[in-house]
């Protein structure tokens, strides 16, 4: 069977100036691509050179996130926990997860650990990605986060965890666990991170939203965004705005915390190559 996913990823460059130059590249195709959007308003036959143009950009971001992206885990580990209607439904939420990421000016490079060759997960991507799985840019293996990272690492993101996360840490492989939970047992992937000596944290809800009704288990494409958001602004308020008004009913007092970190991030330099001077073996999944 044809492989899934791109083997021999080129190792994280360690020169400084690799890493300005890749921002700067970057910074240019966005800029292009804002110049394409404005004429794509006014004239409509450009609208071919635009999705051609934006197909692009989006595999060239791809390429630049698997080189020097910070890592985002997706724990495939959770299939024998669900019922078919829940596996598709997860499966579902993985696509819109990882549409989002392409589409963001700094994409994660995803990861998807413990994908079994053959098993329901990895079944259920090929029919749902189709001749696209083979050309998909991220990263999908057999393997565990525990043998691909140092465990000292990694932050498994659980709403059971009795640890807040405050601010999101760019130098952390953070691990999200492939399920939806419905008819789950609480506490499974906090057992399981807990097994694997792993460090948790959960959202800071309660700290910024009033909760209303409902558990706080957010969905994988949610979790995606707030990432996303909480990596390329800082900013919680921004971030939190993705989870559904449905379970809150506003915003909390706005942390001078949080706004202080946004402050301190925008000074900061605008790149992150990580993990700097590391190489990472990926493999592919038939």
């Amino acid at each position: 069977m044809k492989s899934s996913v791109q083997e021999g990823v080129s190792p994280v460059l360690n020169k400084d100036e690799d890493t300005l130059a890749a921002t700067r590249e970057l910074i240019e195709m966005w800029r292009l691509l804002e110049t394409f959007e404005e004429d794509k308003q006014q004239n409509f036959p450009f609208l071919r050179v635009w999705d051609r143009r934006i197909n692009i950009a989006m595999n060239w971001k791809g390429v630049q996130a698997m080189q020097f992206g910070q890592p985002l885990v997706f724990d495939m580990d959770f299939d024998n926990y669900m019922k078919p209607k829940e596996l598709q439904n997860t499966i579902s939420q993985l696509l819109e997860s990882e549409g989002w990421n392409r589409r963001n000016v700094d994409p994660f490079h995803i990861y998807f650990c413990n994908l079994k060759i053959d098993g329901a997960y990895q079944k259920e991507l090929v029919k749902r990605y189709g001749e696209k799985w083979d050309k998909l840019l991220l990263t999908a293996t057999e393997k565990s986060h525990v043998d691909l990272f140092p465990k000292d690492k990694i932050i498994y993101l659980t709403a059971d965890s009795p640890n807040v996360m405050t601010t999101f840490k760019h130098d952390r492989i953070y691990v999200i666990g492939s399920f939806v939970d419905k008819n789950m047992q609480p506490g499974t992937s906090l057992a399981k991170a807990k097994r694997l000596k792993l460090a948790t944290e959960c959202l800071p809800l309660d700290k910024y939203l009033q909760w209303d009704v409902g558990n706080k288990n957010l969905t994988l494409d949610q979790m995606m965004r707030i990432l996303l958001c909480l990596k390329n602004t800082g900013s919680w308020e921004d971030a939190l705005k993705f989870v559904p008004r449905r379970k809150h009913t506003g915003y909390l007092e706005i942390s001078q915390h949080s706004q202080e970190f946004v402050n301190r991030l925008k000074k900061a330099k605008p790149f992150n190559s990580f993990p700097k001077g590391s190489h990472v073996h990926t493999e592919k999944v038939a």
